[in-house]
């Protein structure tokens, strides 16, 4: 859906992109990156507002910027609002639509259509300019799929919404993506994006980082072992066993939880194989297991403090 070979971005002397190569398909996928990373550089040149400046963009197959193709195919939820105030909702998302090329047999029940499945049907008819921040962002939202789009992209979507918000709109988004849509979310909020999808893009000082599915790419940080604490009675004898397995390199006590041990495992995997086995073999009463390093939050620092 989306294809970057070798693109670069410069603003005179300072670089927004650099050499970044890679593929986004279909389906949901964050882009992820501290601020001034290039997350905005590089979502500009993907909606075709700004040109490489070295290096070759295509959007199903062609060069977005200044490419009419290119925009009644793909939607854009910017981060930041610009309304016509005056406007109501229905008004706006109907306009847009018009603008998107939506036939105007179809245009008054699709832009119903969108508005309702972005939970605006009750305030639609009212002046954008007395919209809440959360009103704001799913209208801004409908206004992005009114045109039925194959690509999508947004720039943090779920900033001012409250956390129901949150879930229908993460919801609508995982929809669009099993829809066969290409869905690319930045956020900088990682948990949140966790609960979205495990496909990331991560980009720091203009570079791609990391492509791909975080558990994969957590996996090939060998430098950092895999931290899992386990709370269990007989904690230290459990400790004493778990030495024996493969890959483990140490174990932490919690001084102020008897029952706790972490692990540092370089072998997550065949920890999580052979623990059931010693558990039930041993007779070890394990009250909970969890790795504070198998998630996004984890990758994301790791990755950028290389």
């Amino acid at each position: 859906m989306i294809a970057l070979e070798r693109v670069s971005r410069w603003y005179g002397q300072v670089i927004g992109v650099n050499d970044v190569s890679c593929s986004i398909p279909t389906g949901l996928t964050a882009l992820l990156g501290p601020n001034g990373a290039g997350k905005s550089t590089m979502m500009k040149l993907i909606t075709g507002q700004l040109r490489p400046t070295t290096g070759r963009l295509t959007v199903l197959g062609l060069p977005p910027f200044a490419n009419t193709a290119v925009y009644r195919r793909l939607g854009y939820c910017p981060e930041i609002d610009n309304f016509y105030e005056e406007m109501t909702g229905r008004q706006f998302v109907t306009l847009l639509g018009a603008m998107g090329g939506v036939p105007r047999a179809k245009l008054k029940s699709r832009a119903a259509e969108v508005i309702e499945r972005v939970g605006m049907t009750a305030a639609c008819d009212r002046k954008i300019g007395g919209y809440s921040k959360g009103m704001r962002q799913r209208i801004k939202i409908a206004q992005g799929i009114i045109h039925d789009p194959q690509v999508f992209i947004l720039d943090e979507p779920l900033n001012g919404l409250d956390p129901p918000g949150r879930r229908e709109i993460s919801a609508l988004l995982r929809h669009l993506a099993d829809d066969g849509k290409c869905i690319l979310v930045s956020s900088h909020i990682l948990y949140e994006v966790e609960q979205l999808t495990h496909n990331i893009l991560l980009i720091d000082h203009g570079r791609l980082m990391a492509q791909g599915d975080i558990y994969r790419i957590r996996g090939l940080i060998d430098q950092h072992p895999h931290r899992i604490a386990v709370r269990a009675k007989r904690a230290h004898s459990l400790a004493r066993r778990l030495l024996e397995f493969p890959g483990v390199v140490s174990l932490h006590f919690d001084d102020r939880d008897a029952d706790r041990v972490e692990v540092e495992t370089r072998a997550p995997e065949q920890f999580y194989a052979q623990f059931p086995t010693l558990v039930l073999a041993d007779g070890f009463e394990v009250a909970s297991m969890e790795s504070p390093d198998n998630n996004l939050e984890a990758v994301f620092r790791y990755l950028v403090r290389q």
